[in-house]
């Protein structure tokens, strides 16, 4: 590991200006968490295609006003596709490691704390070491509550305003008209909501490691006491002031960061190798590095500005462009269009107009090469179309080589993302043992003005280097082979 910043750069040092970066090992579920015995893969593809779209609609829940929204319990689902990286929280002597979901559709990075209530967590699998619902770690010794007129504080809580916030955290009113709670009262509970889950907690400052020998003194997080369908916890790397990246700065390594997700197949069984998360890495001091990428620019988000969100204009399904629904290339005043890039939710959400266009020019590019409906695999994984593609004895004696159709993404800015076929038409075994593959593609609802359009989700980024160039206001991919991208670096 290459380290050009001396640790002291990560102290929050307003002085210090240097360029370098920092790599770290994201690990997926699969690989990290145990899982029930007897899982099979439809019900891991059924699980993340439940969890895609219930996160997916309650980004935009979050917009619509609150006589239109509606309850979404989460699901005891065992994961299979989340990424998770490895912190460390507490004063160096006694620090404890803690693994977090990556999820840049968040900004805040929290962790279940003593004492932990977890509601409908039964089943789900949890990652080793301390900070799950059966062994929740204690607030560290050398953390501090936060008062509740800290700007954090008021981030956290939806940017209310300070008298709002001590009000909350039953301030003296006399307290309250001169602005001095802050003195002597800490900062109320905090409620934090996802697509599949929520938590309570009470955000604390003090020491967290990013490294093995690097960390950060004074980092914001929050100590969970009660969650619903979260027994884990998050590391936030969204655009908000709370997310990890953001408390990184003024160092380089906070205005960009990259990962590059390998690739997996919803096997237990199948060793799958660590995914590169490099944070910083300045693009003027190695050339190689932006080989291939292509970039697309960020818009903003007045509603929701920790969103990563970019305009899709077009999908491509073999030679046919597809214009997207013009929601997914703006955002309005109330946070509503855009697609969001998410690498916290699993496969890519459009709206209705738009993946009904999709999936119909798919089917029908699949019907012309003669692949047979499987509709049954529709009903086992919540995704479609779905279709055998076994090589049978009639297509080989006729000599037709039947292929599944290109599919591509077409960002603004000329950014072309074209797909390897796994990562929209995956093969796995269906419960008769025929091989069949389903678009990995999901059905985002009607567009009704609520929230983004679209998600991106961390399926179809497989294989691509992933760029958040925030400094410059861009999202960049690049198609590259993961792994040795992680060897690579690990060597310098």
């Amino acid at each position: 590991m290459r380290l050009l910043c001396l640790l002291a750069a990560l102290l929050v040092s307003s002085s210090l200006q240097c360029h370098g970066l920092l790599l770290l090992p994201l690990t997926n579920t699969l690989s990290s968490l145990g899982l029930p015995n007897g899982t099979s893969i439809h019900h891991l593809i059924r699980s993340s295609s439940l969890r895609s779209a219930a996160r997916h609609g309650r980004h935009r829940t979050h917009h619509l006003p609150s006589s239109r929204r509606h309850r979404q319990l989460s699901l005891p689902l065992a994961p299979g596709s989340d990424y998770t990286l490895s912190l460390s929280v507490g004063p160096l002597s006694t620090a404890n490691p803690v693994s977090l979901f990556l999820d840049t559709g968040s900004d805040l990075v929290w962790f279940p704390c003593a004492p932990f209530t977890c509601m409908l967590c039964e089943g789900k699998p949890t990652p080793p070491g301390n900070n799950n619902s059966s062994n929740p770690l204690p607030p560290p010794t050398d953390s501090r509550r936060i008062p509740c007129a800290s700007p954090f504080c008021s981030a956290a809580h939806s940017s209310a305003p300070p008298a709002d916030l001590c009000a909350a955290a039953r301030c003296p009113l006399d307290d309250i008209e001169t602005g001095s709670c802050a003195a002597s009262h800490a900062c109320p509970p905090l409620y934090y909501a996802y697509g599949d889950g929520s938590l309570v907690a009470r955000l604390r400052r003090g020491r967290v490691g990013i490294a093995a020998s690097v960390a950060v003194e004074n980092f914001t997080f929050a100590c969970a006491h009660t969650a619903l369908g979260e027994p884990v916890g998050v590391a936030g790397f969204g655009r908000g002031p709370l997310s990890l990246p953001a408390q990184l700065a003024p160092a380089a390594l906070s205005g960009r960061f990259s990962y590059c997700l390998v690739a997996h197949s919803f096997r237990a069984d199948r060793p799958i190798r660590p995914s590169p998360l490099i944070l910083g890495r300045s693009p003027g001091e190695d050339p190689a590095s932006e080989t291939g990428i292509v970039y697309t620019p960020l818009l903003h988000n007045p509603k929701h500005p920790y969103f990563y969100s970019v305009a899709l204009e077009a999908v491509s399904v073999g030679g046919t462009r597809i214009p997207a629904r013009p929601e997914l290339g703006r955002v309005g005043r109330a946070g509503d269009g855009g697609m969001v890039v998410d690498s916290g939710t699993t496969f890519t959400m459009l709206p209705n107009e738009t993946y009904a266009r999709v999936a119909e020019e798919f089917g029908r590019a699949m019907a012309a090469a003669r692949f047979e409906r499987a509709e049954a695999a529709e009903d086992q994984t919540g995704l479609a179309p779905c279709y055998y593609y076994d090589h049978d004895a009639s297509a080989a004696e006729e000599g037709s080589a039947r292929a599944v159709p290109p599919l591509a993404m077409h960002f603004r800015g000329e950014a072309t993302v074209v797909l390897p076929r796994r990562n929209y038409f995956m093969g796995f075994r269906s419960e008769e043992r025929r091989r069949v593959g389903c678009l990995m593609l999901m059905n985002g609802g009607e567009d009704d003005g609520g929230g983004p359009a679209g998600t991106l989700g961390n399926f179809q980024q497989q294989g691509f280097e992933v760029v958040y160039d925030v400094d410059a206001g861009r999202v960049g991919f690049a198609r590259r082979r993961c792994t040795d991208l992680w060897d690579s670096l690990s060597r310098r």
